[in-house]
């Protein structure tokens, strides 16, 4: 136990160690505390005079730095002024220099927009003629064809009030023929001025396969090639008649004759069916029952052969073509046959030429045996001559005389008389 006396009232009192522990953190506490604000206290007077002090020496510094650019300012104001001066007299030059470039460019501006007004017041009046002269023309090609169509619908007009009346006309026997007559006088009406000298125009007569159609229409290129052709075949029959005919009994008929006599096209003028509203519309398209055929009227004739021809004017380069490859391929065919005829020549003259070579060999054969039993010959020859020559070496004085005593003292003689 710890013993404890109060200052204030002098009494003593006991403590356990936890309690006496306790007390005495606090009064440590407290102690530091009290050492705590102390130190604050005084680092913060410390602080303050350190930011007296430097607040004293930065407006030292301050002054300085004021003081320095002062001077500068001052030393820059005398040299901007003097810049001043002399970009003033600068200024002034070159005021003076853009006001004379600006008078002579102006001077030339002048110049060329009055002769760029005057080349666009003559281009405008080159314009206005050639407008003028353009209007007129057009005027006149929008009159000329104006005239040309009011001339076309009276041909129409006229066509029609004919075919009107030749309707009304028409006899029993003459239903077929009439109608063919109408159609080849059309278009012999207006042949001189919408066909060409190339065109034939004429009623096919040719009934050798079975059949035949009315007409044949055929126009070719002034190269002989092919531009169109068109097999026609013309119905008609009175309103009378007991037995109606439809327009499709002929269809297949009219495209036998068109294969048949070899034509691109093939038309039916009809005046079968005269309530039909497909075959009073106009020109009918039955493609899809035969190739390029279709039905008209008999006021359409001329108009489908245009049409027609037209499309096939478009078409013409690529026959042309066409026929110009089929012509290569013709060339060809003969340069084959050509080339065939000369395979077959040439292995008959080979076989010729190889029999004569074989008789040539065989006689080179037999002249080389001959010769090779000459070279035999010559070669034995030669042995005979080298063994002769071999013998004629061996031949001396000595063995001339031997056994001949006169012919020994002859060549003594002459020796001795070489000697002396």
């Amino acid at each position: 136990m710890n013993e404890i006396k109060c200052p204030h009232c002098a009494e003593t009192f006991s403590l356990d160690d936890a309690g006496y522990a306790e007390i005495q953190n606090q009064v440590r506490t407290r102690e530091f505390e009290q050492a705590l604000e102390q130190r604050a206290s005084e680092l913060e007077e410390r602080r303050q005079n350190d930011l007296r002090l430097a607040e004293v020496q930065a407006n030292a510094k301050l002054q300085q730095v004021i003081s320095d650019k002062q001077r500068e300012l001052t030393e820059l104001s005398t040299k901007a002024d003097q810049q001043m001066s002399q970009l003033k007299a600068e200024l002034a030059n070159f005021e003076l220099q853009k006001a004379i470039a600006l008078r002579d460019a102006t001077s030339a501006i002048e110049l060329e927009r009055n002769n760029l007004a005057s080349t666009l017041d003559s281009e405008r009046r080159l314009k206005a003629l050639e407008l003028d002269q353009m209007r007129t023309s057009f005027e006149e090609r929008m009159r000329s064809e104006v005239e040309r169509k009011n001339d076309e619908i009276r041909m129409k007009d006229d066509a029609i009030d004919r075919l009107k009346d030749f309707k009304t006309k028409l006899s029993t026997k003459m239903v077929g023929e009439s109608l063919e007559e109408h159609c080849k006088t059309e278009f012999d009406r207006i042949r001189p001025t919408a066909f060409n000298k190339n065109v034939h125009f004429e009623k096919d007569n040719d009934a050798s396969s079975g059949t035949k159609g009315d007409f044949i229409y055929r126009e070719f290129d002034d190269e002989g090639v092919e531009i169109i052709s068109i097999m026609f075949e013309m119905k008609n029959e009175q309103d009378a008649t007991a037995t109606k005919k439809k327009n499709e009994d002929f269809l297949k008929k009219l495209d036998d004759d068109r294969t048949k006599k070899g034509c691109e096209y093939a038309v039916l003028v009809s005046l079968l069916e005269s309530d039909s509203e497909l075959y009073n519309s106009g020109i009918v398209d039955v493609s899809y029952r035969f190739p390029k055929m279709y039905v008209v009227r008999p006021q359409a004739f001329i108009t489908i052969i245009t049409l027609l021809r037209n499309a096939a004017m478009n078409s013409l380069q690529f026959k042309t073509e066409l026929a110009q490859v089929r012509a290569q391929n013709v060339d060809i065919t003969n340069f084959e046959s050509r080339l065939n005829e000369f395979k077959s020549g040439f292995a008959l003259n080979y076989e010729r030429a190889s029999k004569h070579l074989v008789t040539a060999v065989e006689g080179i054969d037999k002249t080389i045996n001959q010769l090779q039993k000459i070279r035999d010959g010559l070669v034995r020859s030669e042995d005979n001559l080298r063994l002769a020559n071999n013998k004629a070496e061996e031949i001396s004085i000595k063995k001339l005389t031997k056994g001949n005593p006169t012919m020994t003292q002859r060549f003594d003689e002459l020796n001795q008389t070489s000697v002396d």
